[in-house]
């Protein structure tokens, strides 16, 4: 089974290969009472990748490496500047499945192959405290680079790397800084090992002998070259209504592909990230019919929404039970009957179980795959219809107002409707709606400014009222599922009437406040 290390490093640059690479006494360093000598270790590490270099474009690097105390293959996801996860997998002959699955968004069905071998001398150093505690490990590595596909380049130098400890304070890796600058080391140019093997061993132009081929570079990851998973270009300052469109549409794409590994590695939150992203995409092309042909959206439309209700088959019951055990917590004890908890635990863990196993199966099909595909194209060759050549101030507010208008609509509908379930139903599409005029909105901001910025707010206002409306919904429907299992089992099912009594009360106040936060909202209009 893979494992998870949180890595936070820096890298400077040290002297040519072959030269002397003297440290400064870090022993001078504030917090730092002794640095220790660990020796030197021998690494051999293999790269792979796709032949176009998908992954070194997105800043992932996978390898297998022998020698040093982590012998094996690991894959680094960024985090942040300095910080990666490291995902590790025990040696094996080929790349472990798992890895390979964390990595399928952005390779799709290409083939991973070596792309650079990278042979290191690791003199190595720890920087402990008065204690004896590890802060930090320091490491003077003098590196071989051997290219293995796409060229058959070598190269060599050497750098420094200092890499906080388990659980250190970043703030430390400023104090070392500090001191390595003061001593004339520089940080890296490169950021990576395998950014700067692939740049300096990139196959050289006819007639340019001395000078690295520009398109080899990877140490500015957004001229490696890939066609499946590449992020276009993004003008920083759109003109057109379509300029603006399409850079919210090509943010929801990359946030698609880049939560797909959290997602597969249940963080908290990336499933509700991932389906956020989808129906922001799928709003955005409805919402902006004018802009981007919906002949070609519709279809793809279909597919956000399919992707949307498989990755909420997890989402939906994650919500649920995080619902149901606040209620069952905040319940005086007297008012608890029955084995309740463990019921809902059996309950939960089997639907959660099920979904899990789920949602990996659809990430792993050649419909999801196809639809990653799909976006690319449509990205790299938008379907701009002709107000995408227009100023946004018109074409965007125009889209905006349609939607608030809907919104309009429908909570009116909902208003008029006495409780009950048509009532729930009705307030349930005022809320998809609110949510699709939030996106829409979400969209406008850059080209106008406030007052989309506020319709944000009012949106997400109103989606969170009609949300909570929802979630109660939810949560009675499950506790007549949980009392009908219970009272089936010969338990007491008292506590799942008084819950069900209390969702009931929270819907009816939800309904009692919806008319003033309306008209509230109404007040302030659209864009």
């Amino acid at each position: 089974m893979a494992d998870t290390k949180r890595e936070i490093e820096r890298k400077y640059e040290g002297p040519p290969a072959g030269g002397d690479a003297p440290l400064p006494d870090l022993t001078s360093v504030p917090g730092v009472s002794g640095v220790i000598d660990k020796g030197v270790a021998e690494l051999d590490a293999t790269y792979y990748d796709t032949a176009d270099q998908r992954l070194a474009t997105a800043s992932l690097t996978l390898r297998r490496r022998t020698g040093g105390d982590d012998a094996g293959w690991h894959l680094k996801l960024p985090v942040s500047e300095g910080v990666r996860d490291e995902i590790r997998a025990p040696l094996s002959d080929t790349v472990p499945e798992d890895l390979t699955a964390l990595v399928r968004s952005r390779i799709r069905e290409a083939e991973l192959v070596p792309v650079v071998r990278l042979l290191s001398a690791r003199d190595i150093r720890h920087l402990v405290d008065a204690s004896g505690t590890l802060l930090a490990e320091v490491s003077v590595d003098r590196v071989r680079a051997e290219r293995l596909s796409g060229g058959a380049g070598s190269a060599e130098w050497t750098e420094i790397e200092v890499e906080l400890a388990d659980d250190g304070d970043p703030a430390f890796l400023d104090k070392v800084e500090k001191k390595l600058r003061k001593a004339g080391i520089k940080r890296s140019a490169s950021a990576s090992k395998l950014a700067k093997a692939l740049d300096d061993t990139a196959p050289r132009k006819p007639g340019k002998a001395g000078k690295a081929r520009t398109t080899g570079k990877v140490a500015d990851m957004s001229k490696a070259t890939t066609k499946a998973a590449k992020p276009e270009p993004v003008d920083s300052t759109p003109r057109t209504a379509g300029d603006h469109i399409l850079t919210y549409v090509r943010a929801q794409r990359d946030a698609i592909v880049e939560l797909d590994p959290a997602v597969r590695r249940d963080v908290p939150d990336s499933v509700h990230r991932m389906r956020v992203a989808t129906r922001r995409l799928r709003s955005t092309f409805r919402s902006y019919g004018k802009i981007l042909d919906r002949t070609v959206t519709d279809p793809i439309g279909v597919e956000l929404k399919w992707l949307a209700a498989e990755l909420g088959v997890d989402r939906d019951q994650e919500v649920l039970t995080e619902h149901l055990t606040t209620a069952l917590d905040d319940l005086p004890s007297d008012l608890v009957t029955g084995p309740v908890q463990a019921r809902l635990s059996t309950w939960s863990g089997a639907r959660r179980s099920g979904s899990r196993q789920h949602l990996i199966a659809v990430l792993d099909g050649k419909r999801y795959l196809d639809l990653l595909t799909t976006l690319d194209t449509l990205v790299a060759g938008p379907p701009l219809c002709e107000a995408a050549s227009k100023k946004p101030e018109k074409v965007i507010a125009k889209a905006v107002r349609k939607d608030f208008k809907k919104v309009a609509d429908l909570v009116g509908e909902a208003l008029e409707l006495p409780p009950g379930s048509e009532r729930d139903l009705a307030m349930h599409d005022a809320r998809k709606k609110a949510k699709r005029t939030r996106y829409a909105a979400e969209a406008a901001t850059p080209a106008l400014a406030d007052p989309a910025a506020d319709l944000v707010k009012s949106m997400k206002s109103l989606q969170t009222l009609l949300g909570d409306h929802q979630d109660s919904v939810m949560v009675r429907g499950a506790l007549r599922e949980l009392a009908t299992e219970a009272h089936a089992a010969g338990e007491n099912a008292f506590t799942y009437g008084v819950l069900y009594g209390r969702a009931e009360q929270r819907a009816a106040a939800v309904e009692a406040e919806l008319p003033g936060e309306w008209e509230a909202i109404e007040d302030k209009g659209a864009v």
